[in-house]
């Protein structure tokens, strides 16, 4: 069978409404037969992700069966909780807030991430300045491995970014990484204490090109939106109820101390302009066709295919079960 042409419109949901149903009895499925669970455990951070799981996974189990469990820390921003107690309050699920910063100060956290960019950028002061780390755009549009910079926002309002080193950014990654794994391990408590299942939360795109944490956010017993993409959840969302403001969030790491979109650390481009050229790139489309389609030039989608093809196999560790020896 023919491949259906190449538009902009290609992955758009034909009928929202049976996807839906069709998300919500997979998910009642899972949860009741082959996980043998009574309900469902969700994190919910306001984002748009974690919100349409929830929506999906009340639809499934029923409100009284559903947690929502909130896991703020120190540099999660306070708009996090105020959408994530509307959603709740949307949904009419039970909220349970878990503050993990203790936990993280245990692990050495924010001291450990701290002395890496202080390494780096001497002059930081983690108790006024803020910071993060990102990929500049320009990457995408080159055949390099993309880089890493991290930049600090000084208390006066000045900026200073510099490229990190390996072994600077590897330890900052692998600290901050301490954040989804303790909310990961605060989740199964409140799944085991209750014989319920934990709902996660990642998209396509997160699973796909590796933007998770091993064990972290990527821990979970089911996934019901791992497979659409983000403007597909955008879709759901609209169509579920999800309150508008949260729809009109934009998505953000809520990880580093300063404001960072998903897109300026990790994806490098719109979701809207992401989400095709993935599937024209995932469905074998040519450059060429992709390129027309999408008004842009034929070497510009080549490089973008290149960037997916290197997240795709550097990340593939991050999706392999573990190794077992006989």
């Amino acid at each position: 069978m023919a491949k259906p042409k190449f538009t902009k419109d290609i992955i758009k949901l034909a009928d929202v409404n049976a996807t839906i149903e069709h998300l919500v009895a997979k998910l009642k499925d899972d949860v009741a037969k082959q996980l043998r669970r009574r309900g469902g455990i969700v994190g919910i951070s306001g984002g748009i992700d974690s919100s349409v799981t929830l929506a999906l996974t009340v639809k499934a189990l029923g409100a009284k069966n559903v947690v929502g469990v909130m896991l703020p820390e120190k540099d999660s921003s306070d708009d996090s909780k105020a959408f994530a107690l509307e959603l709740a309050s949307k949904y009419g699920v039970e909220v349970v807030e878990e503050n993990i910063s203790g936990a993280l100060d245990g692990f050495g956290c924010y001291s450990r991430r701290d002395e890496a960019v202080k390494r780096v950028i001497p002059e930081f002061n983690p108790l006024v300045d803020k910071m993060k780390i990102g990929i500049p755009q320009e990457f995408l549009n080159t055949n390099l491995p993309p880089v890493f910079y991290v930049t600090v926002i000084f208390a006066d309002g000045s900026e200073k970014s510099e490229r990190l080193p390996m072994n600077e950014y590897l330890q900052i990654v692998a600290a901050s990484n301490f954040k989804q794994r303790s909310r990961m391990s605060m989740l199964y408590y409140h799944a085991e204490a209750k014989h319920y299942a934990v709902i996660g939360t990642p998209n396509k795109h997160e699973v796909q090109q590796g933007f998770f944490v091993k064990y972290g956010d990527g821990g979970a017993d089911v996934m019901p939106i791992g497979n659409l993409y983000k403007t597909q959840v955008y879709e759901l969302a609209r169509h579920i109820g999800v309150p508008q403001n949260i729809i009109d969030r934009i998505p953000t790491t809520d990880t580093y101390t300063a404001e960072q979109t998903q897109e300026e650390f990790f994806y490098q481009m719109p979701f809207e302009m992401m989400d095709l050229l993935w599937y024209g790139w995932e469905n074998n489309y040519s450059p060429a066709e992709v390129a027309v389609a999408l008004q842009k030039e034929v070497d510009e989608v080549e490089k973008v295919f290149k960037n997916f093809e290197r997240k795709k196999k550097t990340t593939e560790y991050l999706r392999m079960p573990p190794i077992h020896n006989y």
